[in-house]
This record gives structure tokens, C-alpha cells and sequence, in this order.
């Protein structure tokens, strides 16, 4: 299997590097970046422009998409460079891979993911959904995490404080409320698209508690 990678430097992107580069079934991981990455013997990772990714690499054509990429309202700075990141670039990665034959696409969205949604972030999660869906891929798979717990590059205060409450609450509290590990979320993603189900299917939260 060639696996593309978009988001492999994050939380969540760099567990499905990991599992992806140690997975026999994949035989070529292409993980897109701003930055190098460490080589590997199965990994490719050119060093692209997201704004203006190219268009005729030829290794657009691939089995499957894992997109994990996502930012905050607060490190991009403006609700327009917020969209950029958990919308645009998503949706461009999809729209370039099945252009080249790719069938698969498995996002890393969000609990509360609603087009609809009067929450800007849910709304640019929902929203993204919504047109994954309508491009036609022959697998998409749609996993819904709440609280991402792990050990983040940089601090987020508010999640730091919301993680202490949820761990203290753990055993009251309902599965889909209960904090994501960023490694369960990881096996998730790999797992769909390993399997590429026929069909759009939604992970959501309390599957990955």
C-alpha cells in the first residue's frame, strides 16, 4: 500500500507516521511537510508549499489520504487562516489525489462537526465534511475525536486545564465525553485506511476513548 500523509509533524500525524512506517502492509509512506523529516527507508517527504502544493507530483497516486492536519483559533491568528489550515489545505489534498486515482480519504475531524453549526470551528469542520462527501471517494472515512489527550509541541492552556478536569472526572463522565488519546485516534485512521470500507463511515468520540 502507498499511504499519503497530510499533517505528519502533530499530535496525531506523527503516531500515524509511526504505525504507518512500522506496518507491513504499507509500503511507501508520502508525508507532505513544511519541514524535513528524519529519513526512512518508506517514507517520502518533500518539502512542499501548502498554499501552492504541486499539482502534477506524480505521488498524488496512492492507495489512500490520512489528513491530519489541524491548527487552533489562537496559533493561526484569524478565523481566515484557521479555514486555510483545517479547510482548504484538506480539501485540496483530497481534491489532487483523486484526481490522480487515489480512492481513499480518511480525515482526523472533530465531535460536533456541523456545517450548520453557529460555532465557527464546527462549522469548518462540518463544512469540510460536507464536501469530502460530495467528491465521491470510494472510501471516506469521517473520525470524530473529542479532547486529543498527548504530549503536544506547544502548551495550550485551555486544553491543559480542560484535560485535568476530564481525567479527574474520567469515571463519571460518558464515553464520548471521556479525553481521546492521541494514539487511539492514530490506529483508528491507520485502521480505515487499511480496510477502506466501502461507503462514507463516522468514528465518533466514545469509539475512541
Amino acid at each position: 500500500m502507498r499511504l499519503i500523509l497530510a499533517g505528519a509533524t502533530g499530535l496525531v500525524g506523527r503516531h500515524v507516521l509511526a504505525r504507518a512506517l512500522a506496518e507491513p502492509r504499507v509500503h511507501r509512506v508520502v508525508a507532505p511537510t513544511r519541514r524535513p523529516l528524519p529519513a526512512h527507508p518508506k517514507l517520502d517527504a518533500p518539502v512542499v508549499d501548502f498554499d501552492h502544493p504541486p499539482e502534477d507530483a506524480d505521488w498524488w497516486h496512492a492507495d489512500t489520504v490520512i489528513c491530519a492536519l489541524g491548527t487552533t483559533m489562537k496559533t493561526a491568528g484569524s478565523r481566515a487562516a484557521f479555514r486555510r489550515v483545517d479547510h482548504d489545505y484538506p480539501l485540496t489534498f483530497a481534491r489532487l489525489a483523486q484526481r490522480h486515482g487515489t480512492p481513499t480519504y480518511v480525515l482526523n475531524s472533530a465531535m460536533g462537526a456541523d456545517a450548520r453549526s453557529r460555532v465557527f470551528y464546527n462549522r469548518v469542520k462540518g463544512e469540510l465534511e460536507a464536501e469530502l462527501r460530495a467528491l465521491g471517494f470510494t472510501s471516506l472515512t469521517l473520525v470524530r475525536p473529542g479532547l486529543i489527550g498527548g504530549d503536544r509541541d506547544e502548551r495550550r492552556l485551555g486544553e491543559t486545564l480542560a484535560t485535568h478536569v476530564l481525567r479527574t472526572l474520567h469515571p463519571l463522565l460518558p464515553t464520548k465525553w471521556r479525553i481521546n488519546p492521541a494514539e487511539r485516534i492514530a490506529d483508528a485512521l491507520l485502521a480505515a485506511a487499511l480496510d477502506a470500507p466501502a461507503g462514507v463511515h463516522v468514528i465518533g468520540s466514545d469509539a475512541l476513548a
